[in-house]
């Protein structure tokens, strides 16, 4: 066992004690949440242009709080929950990022950095108040809210950088390509010893978006912005279907029971 991992047992009290509320990290882990980035991407730019900018930002932070609540108010690990509270920020996420940009005027060279900056300020206050940072131990209120805040500074930053590289030469494809090979970074260094358990989930965490809202522009855009042309609605209706099909597959058959508590 690693020192990070002897650091996340620390006793909690008995009154503020509950089931971890995170999934197992596993490879459908890492698919599903993909997936979420991308159809996050596609669905966010779809309800700007459905219903405009404004009514689609009301209507995805009334759905990201909702979500939220409901996965405060479980005692567990729900995958369903879980998994929607993740689409939600992912929305979210996306929109906030392009109201700074596309709203605001804010380039994508100033968001990324800033959004850098808030993802490793909530790191800190996290470390100093839980002296852990891992997914394994997330069984208090504080430090649920603290994994919550991450997951949306990683959303926002993912995004800034994955449109920076879109915009800067790199095109969707290209972007994609990048990502693909940077997420392998983390990992292969974890192997080899290089790099902790810790730092390297959430080096990889971060990547998934940009990664996912990538791929995701790149089928749905189209072929004058260097797309295949699918369309942003049926984008995300795919992806959401393959999202609805994996964690069905993962809750009915409990493949994350040993690291999360699981409730169907």
């Amino acid at each position: 066992m690693t020192a990070e991992h002897l650091l996340d047992e620390r006793p909690l009290t008995s009154h503020r004690r509950m089931a971890n509320k995170v999934p197992e990290v596993t490879a459908y882990f890492w698919v599903i949440k993909v997936l979420t980035t991308g159809m996050g991407e596609t669905a966010s730019d779809f309800l700007a242009h459905l219903l405009g900018p404004i009514p689609a930002v009301a209507l995805g932070g009334l759905a990201f709080v909702a979500a939220l609540a409901l996965q405060f108010a479980v005692r567990r690990y729900v995958a369903w929950v879980y998994w929607t509270a993740v689409v939600m920020v992912s929305v979210f996420g996306t929109m906030a990022a392009d109201i700074l940009h596309v709203g605001l005027g804010v380039p994508y060279t100033l968001s990324t950095p800033a959004f850098m900056l808030a993802l490793a300020a909530v790191f800190a206050l996290w470390y100093a108040s839980e002296r852990t940072l891992s997914i394994h131990s997330v069984r208090t209120r504080r430090r649920e809210t603290f994994y919550w805040a991450a997951v949306l500074a990683t959303f926002a930053l993912g995004t800034a950088a994955g449109d920076l590289t879109a915009t800067i030469g790199l095109g969707y494809l290209g972007s994609a390509v990048l990502f693909a090979a940077a997420i392998c970074v983390p990992a292969v260094a974890h192997r080899a010893g290089a790099l902790g358990a810790v730092t390297a989930f959430w080096a990889a965490y971060v990547i998934t978006r940009p990664l996912g809202a990538s791929l995701a522009d790149w089928m749905a855009l189209g072929h004058a912005r260097g797309g295949l042309g699918f369309g942003l609605g049926p984008v995300t209706l795919a992806w959401t279907v393959a999202i609805l099909g994996l964690v069905a597959y993962m809750a009915t058959t409990q493949r994350e029971a040993r690291g999360a508590d699981v409730a169907v």
